[in-house]
């Protein structure tokens, strides 16, 4: 939780041409009172504080606010669509060696290559189409990021993450294939709903599994969250303010998005099962 020092004076308030000013000392300020609930939250469930991560969701988010939270000590991001943040992280590296990319937001096989590239954390494994598109990229890139397999713990048709029913079976298979990778379990609970139980059963199955890192909770939720165990929580509008348009392909579509519910487009058969669910992983391939 201890953020890195910062290496420079923040940066002054920019327009980066998005139309939507950057107040640099607006983000630091906000993490800063993000940062002091997380320890309250830790403190008051008898946790270490230490050991809850802030990850900052900048999707939609320029560059320049992702910079100012550098500029803040912020060295965890949180993206959901791997074309964004494949333009806005990379020239970022090496000026901030530290920093730490989490992509959380549900992916297409077809991504999977630029995912890996990219990528420190993969927040969305979900399915055994996806679980095999990871394990060629990594093949050819010679790396393989963390792992975290995503429940959709509400059983929820229209959101990614594996069904209840089928989590114990996925993440076992999971484990044996990618090991240690996998780090441990995502969700995100149905909106409008008491997020406790929702918490409670990712932790119960995390422990159930021997796994550490639990993602769980956002703006609206992670001190309950961090009662629960959460190591991982992600903030966005609390930091960042206000969440621009989504930017959109040229013929109107959401950018990496190619179904209308917003999931990806290879999670459902056309009857709405999750593609592949009911096998096995396929074993590694040469």
């Amino acid at each position: 939780m201890t953020p890195s020092p910062p290496s420079a004076p923040p940066p002054p308030a920019a327009d980066t041409g998005s139309g939507i000013p950057i107040d640099a000392g607006a983000v630091a300020s906000n993490l800063a009172e993000i940062r002091a609930r997380i320890v309250r939250a830790a403190l008051g469930a008898g946790r270490d504080p230490a050991a809850v991560t802030l990850v900052a969701v900048s999707k939609f988010h320029p560059q320049a606010a992702v910079l100012a939270a550098l500029h803040a000590g912020q060295m965890a991001f949180g993206e959901n669509r791997v074309q964004e943040a494949a333009a806005k992280f990379p020239p970022l590296r090496a000026g901030w060696p530290a920093m730490r990319l989490h992509l959380i937001g549900g992916l297409q096989t077809n991504k999977a290559p630029d995912a890996v590239r990219i990528a420190d954390m993969i927040e969305s494994l979900d399915r055994p189409a996806l679980a095999d598109a990871l394990a060629r990229a990594a093949d050819r890139a010679g790396r393989l990021p963390d792992l975290l397999v995503q429940v959709n713990t509400g059983d929820e048709a229209q959101k990614s993450g594996v069904p209840r029913a089928r989590a114990d079976q996925f993440i076992a298979d999971c484990r044996r294939r990618f090991g240690d990778a996998v780090r441990g379990l995502m969700c995100i609970p149905p909106a409008g709903h008491d997020p406790a139980p929702h918490f409670a059963y990712l932790a119960a199955l995390a422990r159930a599994h021997g796994l550490a890192t639990l993602s769980m909770g956002m703006s609206a939720d992670f001190e309950a969250a961090i009662r629960a165990g959460a190591t991982h929580v992600r903030v966005g509008s609390a930091i960042f303010g206000a969440r621009p348009p989504a930017p959109v392909a040229p013929n109107g579509a959401p950018a990496d998005i190619t179904t209308p519910s917003g999931a990806p487009a290879d999670m459902t058969t056309p009857d709405g099962t999750p593609a592949g669910m009911t096998s096995q992983l396929a074993a590694p391939q040469a």
